[in-house]
């Protein structure tokens, strides 16, 4: 193996070295030399080129290499047989090419040595500069290693400059070659003899014509051309089913806009149903006001008629004022007494009524003795009372029966203690002997109890009523009510619990809340004496509540003043039920003077009138002035409310209508806008396919034709080149020496020589528009004599000089000795093969 240095290549040529062969084959710094490129601009391209190559048990040579090979211009030079051929298939085989492109064999495991079970081949790639692959992972170099089995099997290994492997797949190989443009199946990348022959030796203007195509890959263009034709043609059958799909799309995504639509217009009677129901809660409202004036007008008229109605209203008020005195003492002396029988706590004549029971157990007119009342129980913690009282309410006075018949008696029973007022509730259910079985559904949480745990329940019959009728075991107790809040309407609420209380009385529930309007426990709350303290002082205020409600009664500003006494009877709905009772046998006693008849008339009219109004807030805050009546309102409400119900049948549940169009018009946009792209797609690929190869191949076909003109000119030649893409032929003229253009004859008039020197301008010009990192050529000066040798030897060195950038690798049989000494020359010279240990193989290498 040998390199040779030179001094820069000029135009004169006469000066010749003879080659010195040298072990130093590593490429001497190139930027020492910059001064010497014709093209100062161009740098030397690292990314692609062949760095060195081994073979191992490859054709018929057991080892051959390591080779290393120049940056620019490399000679690979030995007799027949030697492995010059063999080198070049080596790097055909291993960079991706099949058997057929070496033109030495049908198939991979022919390359294998006789006698040998696999061959292995080794390339390394120069790895630098912009173009680099992946220089993280493979560093400055790659090295491709090959080996084919004797079954034809080929495998990859793609190792680091280090020697690290990084990728066994054929994929990742492509990816390189790709990132580098190699093409060893392009004729212009690699020119074997057998290509050579056939494309550039043979005498048909066809095989000319295939070679520039394959050359220029144009070939290439038009075979992906005709695949993307007939993928054209399917996807314009595709376009043509899918529009039957779009049509589809199209009806039902309209089926479901009707449907939608229709939704608006519910919508609609929705707005208006909530429009009337606000103005006919004003209209109530209106129409009351106007019963009432007049009332109030007779009113101020009978009270200037006479002076002795304020006398009869002072004693009515004194009247009023002492009965509500007596009501509040006879409360005290219940609660006073309850210190001995807590019983009184649920009423006067609940131990009456208990007592009937009893009797009437003990004859025998019950079968099971009713249980009650159920809030006679007792408190684990007394703070929670008012808690457990908010949540159980009328169920404390309540009673529960086993049957029917038990029932009918104790109503019985309660019509004789109870003449009038409110009676306790019955509820009817079978008696238990246990306590229902709550682990499955009951909370049960480590710090707060539940109201089932809060109680002390010794019946089981209280138990099961309470938690049959309130779910009990299902609810929490909680003192603080921000803990109660955070707790429950927390991500993660206690299991089995549907809500809580707070020891105020507060209802808390996962997304919403309520303030309890109960101040105090009635019932279970076990400080007796607070109790009386508390009667006390809401015994006092309910004197002030009876006595403002008089005196509103005769002032201008009754109606005010009234609103007040209705807030706070709301506040205290107990003692005004009392009051109003104690007001019961005084209103009989006015009924016989008309004016004080009128005035409990107003009294109670402007209480429903009150209500009216509060309701009507609550409906809608402002106040509506409304001039048709509520009647004519109550029947366009009716109405309405059944054609909002009919509709809505119809129609389904409302988000799954608004979701299903949502999804259809999703769908048709989705469909249309692919059809028009694809439909758009088409037109212009059809466009672009139209004009595109055409425009190419006359493209490069002219720049051919220019540099092929520029390289006969250097020989003083004249020649045309005559491409007819029409019928695939290109027709090739060459004149020697200086002569008219009219006297140009086609190659196959020429001489060996003069023709082997015009096939190497038509090669040069398509090196010059077309682009790789390396160019081999397979013995290209085989059929030149020593003129025509030397001016195509000094034209490709021109050349080499000119694109330091590129390398290129030229094999023959020549000595090569007369070649210009420098650095960017390198000479691998191959050792004369031994003929007596294969003389076959020597042969076949020889053909």
């Amino acid at each position: 193996m040998s390199k040779r240095k030179s001094s820069p290549i000029s135009d004169n040529t006469n000066k010749r070295v003879k080659p010195a062969v040298e072990e130093d084959v590593e490429d001497e710094n190139v930027s020492n030399g910059d001064q010497e490129d014709p093209l100062p601009n161009r740098q030397v391209v690292s990314a692609g080129i062949v760095e060195s190559i081994t073979l191992k048990n490859f054709m018929c040579h057991s080892h051959l290499g390591p080779f290393t090979f120049g940056s620019n211009v490399n000679f690979v030079v030995g007799n027949n047989g030697s492995g010059k051929s063999a080198v070049l298939t080596a790097l055909i085989v291993a960079l991706g090419g099949n058997a057929h492109a070496t033109n030495r064999g049908l198939s991979l495991k022919g390359f294998v040595k006789e006698g040998e079970s696999s061959a292995d081949v080794s390339i390394t790639l120069r790895n630098k500069g912009k173009d680099a692959y992946k220089p993280e992972v493979y560093g400055p170099a790659i090295i491709v290693d090959l080996r084919i089995t004797r079954d034809g099997l080929r495998t990859y290994k793609l190792r680091s400059k280090s020697g690290q492997l990084v990728s066994t797949k054929k994929e990742e190989l492509l990816s390189i070659l790709d990132n580098f443009n190699i093409q060893v199946n392009n004729p212009v990348s690699v020119l074997t003899q057998e290509m050579s022959k056939y494309f550039l030796h043979s005498k048909g203007e066809g095989d000319k014509y295939k070679f520039f195509m394959k050359a220029t890959q144009l070939e290439q263009m038009r075979e992906d051309f005709t695949y993307i034709k007939t993928t054209k043609h399917i996807t314009e059958d595709k376009v043509g089913q899918h529009s039957e799909c779009l049509r589809d799309l199209k009806r039902k995504y309209l089926e479901k806009e009707d449907r939608y639509k229709n939704l608006a217009s519910f919508d609609e009677m929705q707005t208006k149903l909530e429009e009337l129901q606000k103005q006919m809660a004003w209209a109530l409202v209106i129409e009351m006001e106007k019963e009432l004036e007049p009332m109030r007008e007779k009113l101020q008229s009978d009270r200037r008629s006479t002076e002795k109605y304020d006398e009869k209203v002072d004693e009515w008020k004194q009247e009023v004022l002492q009965r509500s005195i007596d009501a509040n003492r006879r409360n005290l002396q219940t609660m006073e007494s309850s210190r001995s029988n807590r019983l009184r706590r649920f009423g006067e004549h609940m131990p009456t009524l208990l007592n009937a029971i009893q009797e009437a157990h003990r004859k025998g007119q019950l079968k099971h003795k009713p249980r009650g009342p159920l809030g006679k129980t007792c408190l684990k913690d007394p703070e929670l009372a008012l808690s457990v009282e908010v949540c159980l309410k009328g169920q404390l006075q309540a009673f529960t029966c086993d049957n029917h018949e038990d029932e009918r008696v104790l109503q019985g029973l309660m019509a004789k203690v109870f003449p009038t007022g409110r009676r306790p509730a019955i509820i009817t259910s079978q008696f238990l002997p246990s306590v229902h079985d709550t682990r499955s559904r009951g909370v049960n949480h480590p710090e707060y109890p539940s109201v089932l745990q809060a109680l002390e329940i010794e019946d089981p019959v209280v138990a099961n009523c309470l938690i049959d009728q309130r779910g009990i075991e299902s609810i929490l107790l909680i003192k603080n009510r921000t803990e109660a809040r955070r707790l429950m309407q927390g991500k993660n609420p206690p299991r089995n619990c549907n809500q809580a209380f707070s020891k105020e009385g507060d209802q808390i529930f996962n997304n919403r809340s309520y303030t309890a309007e109960q101040t105090r426990a009635n019932y279970l709350s076990g400080d007796v004496e607070e109790e009386i303290r508390c009667v006390e002082i809401l015994s006092c205020f309910s004197v002030c509540v009876c006595v403002c409600v008089c005196v509103c009664v005769c002032t201008a500003e009754l109606k005010a003043s009234y609103e007040k006494a209705e807030q706070e009877y709301k506040q205290h709905k107990e003692q005004i039920n009392t009051v109003a009772e104690d007001a019961d046998p005084i209103k009989v006693m006015l009924y016989s003077n008309s004016c004080q008849c009128l005035v409990i008339s107003i009294l109670e009219n402007l209480t429903i009138l009150l209500t009216s109004v509060a309701k009507a807030t609550e409906i809608c805050p402002e106040r509506l002035e409304v001039r048709r009546t509520a009647r004519s309102l109550d029947s366009e409400i009716n109405r309405l409310k059944v054609k909002i119900t009919t509709q809505q049948e119809q129609q389904g549940d409302r988000e799954e209508v608004v979701r299903q169009y949502n999804e259809a018009l999703e769908n048709y946009k989705n469909m249309a806008q692919q059809m028009k792209n694809l439909t758009s797609f088409i037109k212009s690929l059809s466009n672009v396919m139209n004009h595109r190869l055409q425009v190419y191949a006359e493209l490069l076909s002219a720049r051919c034709k220019y540099y092929f003109d520029s390289m006969l000119a250097q020989r003083r030649y004249t020649g045309s080149m005559t491409f007819d893409h029409k019928n695939e032929t290109l027709s090739i003229s060459v004149q020697p020496g200086q002569g008219n253009k009219a006297d140009l004859s086609d190659m196959r008039s020429l001489s060996g020589g003069e023709r082997s020197f015009s096939t190497v301008c038509f090669v040069l010009s398509l090196w010059a528009i077309t682009e790789a990192p390396f160019r081999c050529l397979d013995e290209f000066d085989v059929y030149m004599d020593m003129v025509n040798r030397r001016i195509s030897m000094d034209m490709m060195l021109k050349v080499a000089a000119g694109q330091r950038f590129r390398q290129f690798i030229f094999l023959t049989p020549q000595s090569m000795s007369s070649l210009p000494e420098s650095k960017n020359i390198s000479i691998l010279r191959l050792k004369d093969p031994d003929r007596g240990n294969n003389p076959q193989r020597s042969q076949d290498e020889d053909q």
